[in-house]
């Protein structure tokens, strides 16, 4: 199983780079974690927002390969622990799809992007900064796996 992420924005910070390849490096070539970034409509004064978000929406989805499962990140969705996290990677592998984690812009995620989602997670009931989020979602599924796999990680 792969894990893809599609995240809107572009240029992160390299205080995130680095985080985020901290996690993503530790993950055993049978279930690689990627990231696909999406850029971000420029947003302004006078900016149409539903216009971008329906533009980030669009190049989102294009980025998703067709028999992925889709999974939104979303302050309604779900609050996964990392047991849960932990069984729905087991569950997303038995599956037999890859799986695409979805992370929007400042706004969140355009229309399109919700209704196709079969799953929505929610990080928190607290709205995170995006490249934050980045951050968490990785270490998260890291420490899920470690948990799949008995490995110690996850007892740190």
């Amino acid at each position: 199983m792969r894990i893809q992420i599609v995240a809107v924005g572009t240029k992160m910070p390299d205080w995130v780079s680095t985080g985020v390849e901290t996690f993503l490096s530790r993950f055993p070539t049978d279930m690689p974690v990627y990231f696909t970034e999406i850029a971000a409509g420029k947003r302004g004064k006078n900016a149409d927002i539903k216009r971008i978000l329906q533009k980030e929406g669009q190049a989102t989805l294009a980025a998703i390969p067709k028999s992925n499962r889709i999974v939104t990140l979303e302050v309604n969705g779900c609050p996964w622990d990392t047991p849960n996290l932990a069984s729905q990677l087991d569950n997303w592998k038995m599956d037999g799809r890859d799986v695409s984690l979805l992370i929007g812009g400042p706004e969140g995620l355009a229309p399109e992007c919700l209704r196709v989602s079969e799953q929505r997670w929610s990080l928190s009931p607290l709205t995170l900064p995006h490249p934050l989020v980045r951050i968490i979602v990785a270490e998260s599924l890291y420490r899920a796996w470690s948990v799949t796999q008995n490995h110690p990680y996850h007892r740190e």
